[in-house]
């Protein structure tokens, strides 16, 4: 068995709630987006976070708006819609919830 196999897996898993808690702050550019994942160690490419917003938005839980910019082409900014916060802070209790029972499993001795 492939131990980054797993860890991939782990990652992407927590990929659609890491994405909302981002958007939940304020609108947000995808290439901002990537960023901040990133620098959380969960490496995503264009090509995941693309069809994941899509999907996100036609769910109705995101939104985004275009907005001008004077150095190119328009912006597609991603913001958090009221059905997306209701979404997330049941997501948020489920976390709560998955990580105590790990840390009772994983802290077990």
């Amino acid at each position: 068995m492939n131990v980054e196999n797993t860890q991939v897996q782990m990652r992407k898993g927590i990929l659609e709630f890491c994405i909302l808690h981002i958007i939940s702050r304020g609108e947000v550019y995808a290439s901002d987006l990537i960023e901040e994942l990133t620098a959380a160690k969960i490496i995503v490419v264009e090509g995941t976070l693309y069809p994941l917003l899509t999907r996100l938005r036609k769910a109705g839980l995101v939104d985004y708006k275009w907005v001008e910019s004077t150095t190119g082409p328009p912006r597609k900014y991603y913001l958090m819609t009221t059905e997306g916060t209701e979404f997330l802070n049941k997501l948020d209790d489920t976390w709560k919830e998955l990580v105590e029972s790990t840390n009772k499993i994983i802290n077990n001795k």
